[in-house]
Parts: structure tokens; C-alpha cells; sequence
């Protein structure tokens, strides 16, 4: 079983990038149906989930419930509540015993036992930017300072996750098989770049054992 997980920078390319080697490989893919799942398991709203985790519209959420002192202790209970779900539904998805690429989620932390193949997406500033905007809602009209407090806020909100999770850094070098840059790349050539590296180091643990 071959699994790879992918952690990233928002607004870096690196769903695009997961899903474009989960085709090319020709495995399972698991970005919002991780989302999906543990909304269903929870019996809550998808979105809410989604809000939770990733820490995106937690001011909402507190204004709702009174904007005290104890509806942020609701939401964190409610979060950590969460991230154990979460972690049972990719614990599932390893059980599958199936070839699968993961998208975010600190998956690589979760399943280290299985020994996955760690990858980090990061991009330049303006990659991002132009990223983010090629992708924005019609009725989204942020400026450049405001996309990069948003890319600034959901990274640090990655990092303390990681960080509650496992007590390590978000997007330190030693975590990675390979970190890679998509600024300036065609993504099905990066992709196929990506698998070709990732299959040899599969071969190579494969040997190794």
C-alpha cells in the first residue's frame, strides 16, 4: 500500500497537485470527504465541521453563541471533539489497505506507522496571490493585503493544529520526503515529476525492507 499525504500553503496549489498524482497513479483521493465523513459520523453541518477544524469563521460562530468567554470553550471542546473523529475517519481510510492520496488533515502524523510519503506545497507570494484570485467567488472583492491576512490566519491555524496534534512544526523541512515549489510550473508537469519521485522512493523503502 502506497500512501501520500500532502500538506500545504494556502493558496499554493497543492490540492491541485494531490489530485492530478492521485489520477495519474490511478488511487483514491481524500480532501472534503474527510470533511464528509466525520460530518456524518458527528451528525453535524459539513460546513460547521469544516469551520471548526480549520479555525475559518470561528468570530460567527462565538457572535451566535453570545460572543462569551464559555462559547469559546464550547468551540474548543467542540474542535478537539472533532479532530478525533477526524482522526478515525483517516485511520479507516488507511485500514482500506488501498493506494490513496490525502489532502491536509495531518495525515502524515496520523498515519506515521504506515509510512507514507510526506509532501509539502509551498508557492511565492504572488503565485499565491495570482492563485487565489483565479479561484475566488464572483461576489469575493478582497484586496492583496487582505488575501495575504487570510493565507497568513488559515497557516498559523494549521500550525497550532499540528502542533496540538503532535507537538511539531507545521511545514518544518525535516517532516518532508520532499518540499516543492509550484511557482512558475505547469502542474501536470510538476505532478508527473512528483510521481516519478514518489515511486522511487517507494522502491527504495520497498528494498530497504
Amino acid at each position: 500500500m502506497r500512501i501520500i499525504t500532502i500538506s500545504r500553503e494556502f493558496g499554493s496549489g497543492g490540492r491541485e497537485l494531490g489530485k492530478r498524482i492521485a489520477q495519474t497513479l490511478g488511487c483514491d483521493y481524500y480532501d472534503s470527504e474527510i470533511i464528509s465523513a466525520v460530518a456524518k459520523n458527528s451528525g453535524l453541518d459539513a460546513h460547521y465541521v469544516e469551520n471548526t477544524l480549520d479555525n475559518h469563521g470561528w468570530q460567527d460562530f462565538t457572535i451566535t453563541f453570545g460572543g462569551t468567554i464559555h462559547s469559546m470553550e464550547y468551540l474548543q471542546a467542540s474542535k478537539i471533539e472533532l479532530l478525533i473523529q477526524q482522526r478515525k475517519v483517516i485511520e479507516e481510510i488507511a485500514a482500506l489497505g488501498k493506494d490513496c492520496v490525502i489532502i491536509g488533515r495531518n495525515a502524515d502524523v496520523i498515519l506515521k506507522a504506515y509510512h507514507p510519503f510526506n509532501l509539502f506545497v509551498c508557492a511565492d507570494r504572488d503565485a499565491k496571490l495570482a492563485r487565489c484570485r483565479e479561484r475566488a467567488r464572483e461576489e469575493e472583492h478582497l484586496t492583496d493585503r487582505e488575501l495575504l491576512r487570510k493565507m497568513r490566519e488559515i497557516d498559523k491555524a494549521r500550525a497550532r493544529t499540528r502542533d496540538f496534534l503532535s507537538g511539531t512544526e507545521w511545514g518544518q523541512r525535516e517532516a518532508y520526503h520532499l518540499i516543492v515549489n509550484t511557482s512558475g510550473w505547469d502542474m501536470k508537469t510538476l505532478s508527473d515529476a512528483v510521481v516519478h519521485f514518489a515511486e522511487r522512493w517507494f522502491e527504495s523503502r520497498n528494498t530497504d525492507q
